[in-house]
């Protein structure tokens, strides 16, 4: 696969999960620290990779809905995406993550907003096309 690079975003991590990352341009920088749940100290005010990753996709995934939207004459500006990132041990060794969306949005109707998300999914979003085959991904639809 190819792609026309529009833009890229560069960031830089050290101290790996109990650490801080930072991008380039400076627009986020973020403390790092294990959960508690993971065996780390989960010292207060900081985030973890799965927290930014969770951000990202969420944010990704609200374009994408409203591009499709668009294409066929609604809106999905105001929809609210929920994303649940979860890391936990592989049956094959190693950790793996496990994607949950929830799009809510009253304005559309849930056969409209299904659609909308399906496609958004299927076609639009880079971070549905990444995880594809790698990270299991679930949506949720709540419309009108």
């Amino acid at each position: 696969m190819s792609i026309k690079p529009l833009f890229t975003a560069t960031a830089t991590a050290t101290g790996g999960r109990n650490g801080h990352t930072e991008a380039q341009d400076h627009s986020i920088a973020a403390d790092l620290s294990v959960p508690k749940a993971m065996g780390g100290p989960g010292k207060p005010g900081t985030t973890t990779p799965e927290h930014l990753f969770a951000a990202g996709y969420a944010a990704c995934f609200g374009g994408a809905l409203d591009y499709v939207a668009q294409q066929r004459k609604k809106s999905a500006r105001n929809a609210a995406v929920t994303c649940s990132v979860t890391i936990g041990p592989r049956d094959a060794g190693g950790f793996g993550l496990m994607v949950k969306l929830h799009v809510k949005d009253a304005s559309l109707s849930q056969s409209d907003l299904t659609d909308i998300a399906r496609e958004a999914h299927e076609k639009i979003c880079p971070y549905s096309h990444a995880t594809r085959g790698n990270v299991p991904v679930e949506i949720v639809v709540e419309g009108a």
